[in-house]
């Protein structure tokens, strides 16, 4: 543990280094709120904190920049989320407020709004099928042998999956497919049985379990990232660009780092802390997203590692906690 006098070094640096980019001399340190001690000093105190991984000096004649130690000590120790600014705040009321449409929409403009705000690259990991009940399904026919099953969730979420009928079928015996379908999916999860019980006339029980199939088949979680661009700014490298902005094309990776992050506990994770080598320079914020007291999605911002954690952690809250009330509203959107 820190003393006190290095505490407010340490934190005297991060907060200037968030700010400009620039190396930290000890001259601004000395005149920081907390440390109203010499520049010999701080210069004293800041060799230590480099002897001991808190802080890094790039170039001999330059000052310091934190480590991921020195930001992690910031974030447990220092930063506790600020409130957002009333401008953000409002905007993200009025996002909230107004939002409508399909659940993917919602979640895509999500992604917008945060990223927008922090102008960090954001993640947002919606809920997945499985986490909610079927309300209606229906299988609608495109042509004799093709037909399409539409189910929607209770989360608000649509799901449709292009079926291949076995033998042409009717419009007249898709809507006794439709209906048995509705009479026995009802309020079940599609993670339930991959059939429905039997109603005794074959080409329609056929109907029916290829529909049931496809449906299930459609219970991954879908996550979406927005902001992207935002990062090519960030970085003083395009090799770390380009790196960053092939790995949040990967939403496999993206959906496992957030869970991860949250599956240990924390909120932020700093740097290699979380584990994926190309987004070793970037931290990741984030916050899941409860209903009735269960996580069905998750919340996120990523950004370089020198980001303004205070206001990272305030806006995924806020963001988080309106995207919550809003699918607990029945999970219902308007449109």
């Amino acid at each position: 543990m820190l003393d006190e006098r290095k505490t407010a070094i340490l934190k005297a640096v991060v907060q200037e280094y968030i700010t400009t980019a620039q190396p930290v001399g000890s001259t601004h340190v000395a005149n920081a709120p907390g440390v109203q001690v010499s520049s010999a000093t701080v210069r004293n105190e800041m060799a230590v904190l480099e002897q001991e991984g808190y802080l890094a000096q790039p170039h001999t004649s330059a000052g310091r920049v934190p480590t991921d130690k020195g930001y992690r000590f910031y974030v447990d120790h220092m930063a506790t989320p600020g409130r957002l600014e009333p401008v953000a705040q409002q905007r993200v009321g009025q996002f909230f407020d107004t939002a409508h449409g399909r659940l993917e929409e919602l979640l895509h403009q999500t992604t917008n709004l945060l990223a927008q705000v922090t102008h960090h690259a954001a993640v947002v990991v919606g809920p997945s099928a499985e986490s909610a009940v079927v309300r209606s399904v229906q299988v609608i026919g495109l042509n004799g042998r093709h037909a399409t099953v539409v189910a929607v969730l209770s989360n608000g979420a649509v799901e449709n999956e292009v079926i291949e009928l076995p033998v042409e079928t009717s419009d007249v015996r898709l809507a006794a497919a439709t209906a048995h379908l509705q009479a026995h999916m009802h309020g079940s999860s599609l993670e339930g049985p991959a059939t429905v019980p039997p109603t005794g006339d074959r080409e329609l029980d056929a109907v029916c379990d290829i529909a049931r199939s496809a449906l299930g088949r459609s219970t991954d979680e879908s996550v979406f990232v927005g902001g992207a661009a935002s990062m090519a700014h960030a970085f003083d490298t395009v090799d770390t660009v380009r790196s960053v902005l092939r790995t949040l094309e990967q939403q496999y990776v993206m959906v496992s780092l957030v869970r991860d992050i949250l599956n240990r506990g924390l909120s932020v994770a700093i740097g290699t802390e979380h584990g994926i080598e190309p987004l070793a320079a970037c931290s990741v914020v984030v916050k899941p997203v409860v209903v009735d007291g269960e996580q069905v999605g998750t919340v996120g911002v990523l950004g370089p590692t020198r980001m303004d954690y205070p206001q990272a952690l305030a806006t995924v809250e806020a963001v988080s906690d309106r995207l919550g009330r809003r699918l607990s509203d029945g999970g219902t959107l308007n449109g």
